[in-house]
């Protein structure tokens, strides 16, 4: 049985409301903890997002020989075709700067290295654009294959390790090695970005506005003490917030995952609001501290690239952007360790593979890091007499796959941290 279906089902709980969300820009949908850094220079859409990108592209070409009196301009593309996989990874690494944040992770005898703690594998399907992103738990053991490393040495394969060592078997590479042999997927373009570059990310729209729940948030090992209700997080505070997992319902991992989820749904909101799009100086600042704190694959070093992608699913709808957790059980091993639900995950696959609309029917409050919220109701539509002559024709829908045992939430669904009050170490 699975960490999250041996969590004591809790009752839904009402913590804030809000209004009905619409759908989405380029960017809302590879947020989490990284997606931001990958796609950032989309977000107001292909016009200052193609400028951005073309800017930023030329400072690569210092000595190319410019022709005298002939203007260029930012090149006229389309949508990328065809679907895209992209890994996202988020180490954890003894930053000098953040290090006091980390506890005994880089103050004890074997501080040092890097983990990757944050693994997200972003599917966007062919036509119909949808887009699912699978987080892969830190504590998730499996076999890893034989990676190469930097240096041209080999890393050995393993039967059973746990996958946020994969960084340290072989960088980047060796990542996305494991997550396509585990997941079977093809995955050409990843990007890294350390939890420290967070900030300089937060920070360059101003902050992100989350919600605590359960009467607030205590953690020792982050350093947060936070009451309940909305709160604007920037700079040491978003870190805090994406790292907190003692502060939460249940105090695992897979808390954690489901509250990084709430602030990559506020991050979208605010990325779409009006202090962002109509700020020309915002998007440009915001696309260039992109640049400066991402580590991407050479498949991503064209930026063109990515507003190819931005443009593939800039009109999906929140209702088709799921936000899911690998399937996993509790490992029988290890009581703090999970190992993969093969039967589930391939239920998944089979679906992103078909490009069926899925159907997360587990509830996130069982999750222990979120409690959902209730919206608002919304103003019943306005009925107008049919046009003679005129029948409206449905469009044509597809029946959901149901996946009862992987979490997760769609971007249409709002949620408020599970915060845990009880002192913790």
């Amino acid at each position: 049985m699975s960490e999250t279906s041996k969590t004591a089902r809790r009752g839904r709980r009402t913590v804030a409301r809000h209004g009905a969300l619409s759908s989405p820009n380029p960017l809302a949908f590879l947020l989490k903890i990284l997606g931001v850094i990958v796609a950032v220079v989309l977000v107001s859409g292909a016009g200052v997002a193609a400028y951005a990108a073309y800017d930023l592209a030329a400072s690569f070409g210092d000595e190319a020989v410019e022709l005298e009196g002939q203007g260029t301009a930012p090149p006229d593309i389309g949508a990328i075709e065809g679907g895209v996989d992209l890994l996202l990874v988020g180490t954890d690494e003894c930053e000098e700067e953040y290090a006091y944040l980390f506890g005994a992770r880089c103050t004890g005898a074997d501080a040092g290295g890097q983990l990757n703690d944050v693994n997200m594998l972003v599917h966007i399907s062919n036509n119909p654009r949808r887009v699912t992103v699978v987080s892969f738990p830190r504590d998730l053991m499996i076999e890893q294959p034989s990676c190469t490393r930097e240096d041209g040495s080999q890393s050995s394969a393993t039967s059973k390790t746990q996958i946020n060592e994969a960084w340290g078997r072989g960088g980047l590479s060796c990542v996305v090695k494991t997550v396509s042999d585990l997941s079977g997927q093809n995955i050409p373009y990843a990007a890294k970005v350390s939890f420290g570059n967070v900030i300089n990310i937060t920070d360059a729209i101003g902050g992100v506005d989350v919600c605590i729940g359960n009467g607030g948030i205590r953690d020792r090992n982050t350093g947060i003490d936070w009451p309940a209700g909305p709160r604007t997080i920037e700079g040491i505070e978003a870190l805090q917030f994406l790292r907190t997992r003692y502060g939460l319902e249940n105090g695992s991992d897979l808390a954690r995952i489901s509250n990084q989820g709430q602030y990559m749904s506020s991050l979208a909101r605010k990325l779409r609001s009006e202090e962002v799009l109509s700020d020309p100086a915002t998007l440009y600042k915001l696309a260039t501290t992109a640049v400066d704190n991402i580590t991407p694959s050479q498949s991503l070093t064209n930026p063109m690239t990515l507003v190819q992608i931005a443009l593939a699913v800039k009109d999906v709808p929140f209702e088709e952007i799921n936000f899911v957790q690998y399937p996993v059980f509790t490992d029988p091993a290890d009581v703090n360790r999970v190992v993969p639900n093969h039967e589930a995950a391939d239920k998944l696959w089979a679906a992103l593979e078909a490009n069926e609309p899925i159907e997360l029917t587990s509830d996130p409050n069982l999750t222990g890091g979120v409690v959902t919220v209730d919206p608002q109701p919304t103003e019943e539509p306005v009925e107008t007499a049919p046009t003679p002559g005129v029948t409206d024709t449905p469009a044509p829908t597809q029946t959901a796959v149901p996946l009862d045992d992987i979490p997760g939430q769609s971007a249409a669904d709002q949620t408020c941290s599970a915060g845990n009050l009880r002192a913790n170490g």
